[in-house]
């Protein structure tokens, strides 16, 4: 079973809860969610399904935020075009 390190972060489920409906990037709100949800009993496998993601994808959000925080989670664009409305 995951289990999301709250504690070591100083969080708690309310925490997470308000990241994930206050979070600027959908992203971001998605995989905070998806750690809510688990925390709160679900599966990864279920979390995937709603989400749409894979299961692997769901428990790696849980390692990234076991392993280094609730900064893991946040949503950077890393590579691609920039979006038009940037470009001048």
């Amino acid at each position: 079973m995951l289990k999301i390190d709250t504690q070591r972060w100083h969080q708690s489920l309310e925490i997470l809860r308000e990241q994930a409906l206050k979070s600027s990037h959908p992203r971001s709100r998605e995989r905070f969610m998806g750690l809510y949800e688990i925390a709160k009993g679900k599966s990864a496998t279920r979390v995937g399904q709603e989400t749409g993601r894979n299961p692997q994808t769901v428990m790696e959000w849980v390692h990234r935020y076991n392993a280094y925080g609730p900064e893991a989670l946040m949503y950077r664009h890393t590579g691609g075009h920039p979006p038009l409305c940037l470009l001048r």
